[in-house]
């Protein structure tokens, strides 16, 4: 039997490390034999590439290249680690994937999204997540909380303007496909953003 493909997505500073261990030991706890992985990278070529990616630089990135190396990353991952592990009967729990993209390249960077769909079919072929948690958080708060983890990357000293758009493309996707994205309020106490996603791991 086919496993499930949970991923995590949230603008910066959201809580994803902490919440994605709290839905790693809730499915542990029901017996749910489980890969945990994460975008960019999971695999050494993919992580890699996910080094070029957040490499703070003096060149500027092209849009585009920064787009391909994103899937490029993505496609070794899919081969290597998710589909394998699917194919199992495990479920695959990822820190960000494709909705990523849209939200960063298309949102943030303004990429034209037919591009980015063209590219998800080609790589990704009929995968897509079973259930997509969204984290979502009032972006100055957020990258407040991102600055105090430390030196920031390439994407995270982007402006705020840049976040807006990305948070509203997340949004975006949620509403468009409700029967796969859950938003959770992730400015709320951590016991209670736990609390909203134990409940939505149950419905599930």
């Amino acid at each position: 039997m086919r496993g499930k493909f949970l991923t995590i997505e949230g603008t910066e500073g959201v809580g994803k490390s902490t919440n994605i261990d709290f839905i790693r030991r809730q499915l542990l706890a029901r017996g749910i034999t489980l890969t945990l992985s994460r975008e960019p990278g999971g695999t050494p070529l993919a992580e890699d590439i996910r080094d070029l990616l957040l490499a703070n630089r003096d060149e500027i990135v092209d849009e585009t290249a920064e787009l391909l190396l994103v899937f490029a990353a993505r496609s070794q991952h899919i081969q290597a680690v998710i589909e394998p592990a699917l194919a199992r009967g495990e479920w695959v729990l990822c820190d960000r994937f494709t909705d990523a993209t849209y939200a960063y390249q298309g949102g943030g960077r303004g990429i034209d999204l037919e591009k980015i769909n063209s590219l998800e079919q080609f790589v990704q072929g009929d995968l897509r997540p079973d259930l997509t948690l969204i984290l979502d958080i009032d972006v100055k708060v957020g990258l407040e909380r991102a600055r105090q983890r430390g030196e920031l990357d390439r994407f995270e000293v982007e402006s705020i303007q840049f976040f807006e758009r990305v948070r509203a493309a997340y949004l975006s996707r949620a509403e468009e496909h409700p029967h796969r994205y859950a938003v959770v309020d992730a400015g709320q106490s951590l016991a209670q953003v736990q609390e909203d996603i134990a409940a939505i791991l149950l419905r599930f």
